[in-house]
């Protein structure tokens, strides 16, 4: 979806972010980092770094955690985020986000916390089975806590993370008719003309909903070690794409432009005359074996990832760090001011506003 130009007066606010698992790939790239850079333009964008969330499974890996925080954000700074035009958020220091996974989560039964597609896919592919912690699937609420805290109007994300914003909209819809009496008929976006605290946000999914990984199969993801970082070298995708898997046999076997490599094609050599005659030359059998398609398409990704890994390398080393480190306090700071404006609305709308916090802090 590509949501309507913003006017000179109004900027409408965006939010997305990831949580820190490892440096990004060609997936989160094209998934989600291409519709932030094109929205932060003219959006009010905030992008969160969702720290907290990476307790669930790795509790006992503070200090990887930590790390990983960094490398994200290089890997964004990299590919062009530019902190003086978007905010960088850092989830723990935003503590109304907190307070508001708690009072949503009285807003959402147990059973539709854990019928969300998405956390059971993640239940399965990290091999948890029932021995997942209790916050665990509290990080489906959260989720809906670190979108809503910024009421934005668009969040994009990739295909897989559709589920979590169908919940969070739920529980917007379910909070503006519960504390501010908004008709329940109300069309989503008049739920804040009608005094709805919250709007009620649409996902913006890329123009690749889903990235296959090297492995021709699933998803592209770091656990299932099929992914190419943006931080990759030439002869690393080089490497990397040549393990992808097509099943043909010669250069004179009809070839399936359905599979994975052919994706490939299409969402990275840009020139489109190109792609057709790549297409026409496999599906033939007309003397074009894997090995050079894929080195066109390995050329073509080094030619998006190059420019990246440049800008990345600058921001390596300890002062790379104490860099990326400011960007985040900045960045917090200002997502702080948003944040406690809404946990404020919030509590005033169910009858708990009894003075700022700040005024109840010992002086």
């Amino acid at each position: 979806m590509t949501p309507p130009p913003a006017s000179s007066s109004f900027r409408p606010r965006v939010l997305t972010g990831d949580t820190p698992t490892g440096r990004l790939h060609l997936g989160h790239y094209v998934g989600s980092i291409e519709n932030r850079l094109r929205l932060q333009a003219d959006y009010d964008c905030y992008f969160l770094l969702a720290n907290m969330h990476a307790f669930t499974t790795r509790a006992d890996k503070p200090d990887d955690i930590r790390r990983d925080t960094l490398e994200i954000v290089k890997d964004w700074i990299a590919c062009g985020i530019d902190p003086e035009r978007s905010t960088v958020v850092l989830q723990t220091e935003v503590p109304a986000i907190a307070e508001l996974t708690w009072f949503f989560a009285m807003l959402v039964p147990f059973n539709r916390v854990m019928r969300n597609p998405t956390l059971k896919t993640e239940i399965d592919s990290k091999g948890l089975g029932d021995t997942y912690s209790f916050g665990f699937p509290m990080y489906a609420v959260g989720q809906c806590a670190d979108i809503l805290a910024f009421r934005p109007v668009y969040v994009p994300v990739g295909e897989d993370q559709v589920a979590h914003i169908e919940m969070c909209r739920e529980v917007a819809r379910r909070f503006d008719q519960l504390y501010c009496a908004v008709d329940s008929h109300a069309e989503d976006a008049d739920y804040e003309k009608q005094g709805g605290v919250f709007p009620i946000p649409e996902a913006l999914v890329g123009k690749v909903g889903r990235l296959v990984g090297i492995d021709g199969k699933q998803k592209m993801s770091k656990s299932l070690n099929n992914a190419i970082f943006l931080s990759d070298s030439a002869k690393e995708i080089k490497k990397k794409v040549g393990q992808i898997f097509t099943g043909r046999q010669s250069m004179t076997e009809k070839g399936d432009i359905n599979n994975a490599l052919f994706e490939y094609v299409r969402i990275f050599i840009k020139d489109e005359a190109r792609v057709k005659e790549l297409e026409r030359a496999y599906a033939a059998g007309d003397n074009i074996g894997d090995g050079h398609v894929k080195q066109e398409v390995a050329q073509a990704i080094d030619e998006l990832i190059g420019p990246i890994r440049e800008r990345r390398a600058a921001l390596e080393g300890k002062d790379g760090d104490k860099k990326i480190i400011e960007i985040i306090r900045h960045g917090t700071k200002r997502a702080n001011k948003v944040a406690e404006e809404t946990l404020a609305m919030a509590k005033d709308a169910m009858q708990l506003g009894f003075g700022g916090r700040n005024e109840m802090l010992p002086g």
